[in-house]
């Protein structure tokens, strides 16, 4: 048994003893507080919590950006912007790996991910061009790169995603997704391959 002060640890890595009981009861207590995000070390474990809760908003991405994983508590929002920042710092691709059983939640948070670095690597600042009317339809917003971007998930799965026992939308293939940035950590344009 770990000392009281390990109790719902935020990176498991900490733990005196780390032994499957061990992780199994800091996810357990975690879980109970809807904290469904835990550190182990490098890695972010997540439990699907099988509804939707209100820790994606725009306010709470922005509450990330630019922070040290350390500062903020786990979420896969500090995942994403430590490997925006890296990439930025040291010049050398980025790779995430959203790994789990089927109803995980992998999907999901693919989706939370690229939205992620679509807010952070927008190719336009707030009130710039991306939000201005074009001259030949003065009511009608330009869409941004970003925003289709993210909207291509809804396509793929209406291809690749089924319905079955355990999860409502599953994807029935593998994703391999690319997220190309500029030189100032603009989204310059993405390549997604299927398995």
């Amino acid at each position: 048994m770990n000392p009281p002060k390990f109790e719902k640890t935020e990176d498991m890595s900490n733990l005196t003893f780390l032994n499957d009981a061990s992780v199994l009861h800091n996810l357990r207590a975690r879980y109970g507080q809807m904290l469904i995000y835990t550190y182990s070390g490098l890695f972010c474990v997540v439990i699907n919590p099988y509804k939707r809760l209100p820790i994606y908003e725009p306010s709470v991405a922005e509450m990330y950006m630019g922070k040290r994983r350390t500062e903020m508590p786990p979420h896969l929002f500090a995942v994403s912007d430590e490997a925006y920042r890296n990439m930025l710092i040291d010049h050398e691709n980025q790779s995430m790996l959203i790994t789990g059983e089927s109803g995980a939640g992998k999907t999901e948070n693919t989706k939370k991910v690229i939205a992620y670095f679509a807010t952070v690597g927008a190719s336009q600042q707030k009130g710039d061009a991306a939000a201005a009317a074009t001259p030949d339809q003065p009511d009608k917003k330009k869409v941004t790169l970003e925003d289709q971007i993210v909207q291509t998930n809804p396509v793929l799965e209406a291809f690749g995603n089924a319905k079955t026992v355990r999860n409502n939308n599953s994807s029935r293939f593998g994703k391999f997704i690319r997220i190309h940035f500029s030189k100032l950590g603009r989204v310059a344009s993405c390549d997604i391959e299927h398995c």
